[in-house]
This record gives C-alpha cells, structure tokens and sequence, in this order.
C-alpha cells in the first residue's frame, strides 16, 4: 500500500455532518434534512396509507420522532435509510391505531411513476406513441397498480423501495428490518405476481403489432 492510499480520506457525509450540527444545537441543520427529504418521505408514505390527509400529518410525526431520536443516529447506516425506516413504522403505528390496513392508492402510485424512473414491468415496452399504443400503455400501467395493490404489505412495500425509490437491497433490508435474502425474494415473488398480471396485456399488443 502506498502513502496515497494510507492518507486518503473517506467522501463527507453531509447528512452526518447536518445530524451532528443538529445535535449541537444547531436547528437550521435539522430544518435542512427536512428540507432535503419531506418529499421523498411524502412519497413513501403515500403508497402506505389510502387516506391523503394522513400523508402530511404522518410525515410531520416522523421528523418529530426522528429529531427526538437523532442523538441515537451513529452514522452506521446511510441517514434516509434510518429515516426512511421511522417513516414506515410511523405509517403502521397510526394505521394500527386507526384498525386500517395499509394500501396503495392509485393517484399515489401514478405521482411516484411521474417523480421516479421504475422498473416495474411494461411500463416503459411501448415507445410509438398512437391512440392504439396509448390505450395498451394505460392498459398495461392500470394493471400493474392492480397487481401491485393486491400483493400483500411486505412484498409491496419492498418492491416500492426498490422501483420507486430506487434504494439498495442492503437499504431495503434495513428499513424493514429483515434479512437481504428476505428481501430478494420478496421483490422476485413481487416481480413475479405483477408479470402474471401484465404478460397477457403484453403478448396481446404484440401480436397487434404483427
């Protein structure tokens, strides 16, 4: 090993940074975080609850219950992935308290396809755009929301941390406090459910096409 090596620092972790100044005292810090991830946590929380009113006050809860706790954050996982794991216990406790069960609504679903690029498939397998080729495209998507909304919680929410958000499997297995392997075959079991749902759909436009 060379002495470049041995002296190299390691990247600034501005959340880090931001928590530390937080617990220092400094509230404009913590305002940043909020700043920086209400509208991701928005999101996330939006594909848990049916209810649109409850989306912001259950936000608003999770950077109380994260700011009450933040002197606990020690940096060793990535902050939004402890934030994001706040959220959804956030979300399943107010539920719990209310006797709902967590779903996806559809207009939520449709904004986080708008906001992030997805995976989720036969979305993105139609690129002509004709009122034929539309009205498969808005076919396919309303199958999937369908496919995605009937899947039970655990296989949903780990395959929107995935698609939608975008998160490692590493990320995933720590928001939901289970192991990578866990998660791996929840989003396959996910993947899977969904393209039962969609091949038909798919194979149909196809054959169309020729």
């Amino acid at each position: 090993m060379n002495d470049s090596d041995s002296t190299a620092q390691p990247p600034i972790d501005s959340d880090l940074l931001l928590v530390q100044r937080t617990v220092a005292g400094d509230q404009r810090a913590f305002e940043l975080l909020v700043i920086k991830y209400q509208r991701r946590i928005q999101r996330l929380i939006a594909r848990m609850v049916r209810d649109v009113d409850l989306v912001e006050d259950i936000a608003q809860e999770t950077f109380i219950r994260a700011y009450q706790a933040l002197h606990q954050f020690r940096g060793d996982a990535q902050f939004y992935t402890w934030l994001y794991r706040i959220a959804v216990n956030t979300a399943k406790k107010t539920l719990l308290d209310m006797k709902r069960d967590p779903t996806v609504p559809e207009a939520a679903l449709r904004a986080s396809a708008e906001d992030d690029e997805t995976n989720l498939p036969g979305l993105e397998l139609i690129g002509t755009e004709t009122p034929e080729t539309l009205l498969a495209a808005k076919d396919i998507a309303n199958a999937v929301n369908a496919a995605l909304e009937a899947l039970p919680e655990d296989l949903r929410q780990a395959l929107t941390l995935r698609e939608l958000d975008g998160l490692s499997y590493e990320e995933i297995a720590e928001i939901m406090d289970c192991p990578i392997g866990t998660v791996r075959s929840r989003i396959f079991r996910s993947r899977e459910a969904i393209s039962v749902k969609v091949k038909p759909l798919l194979e149909r436009n196809t054959a169309k096409r020729w």
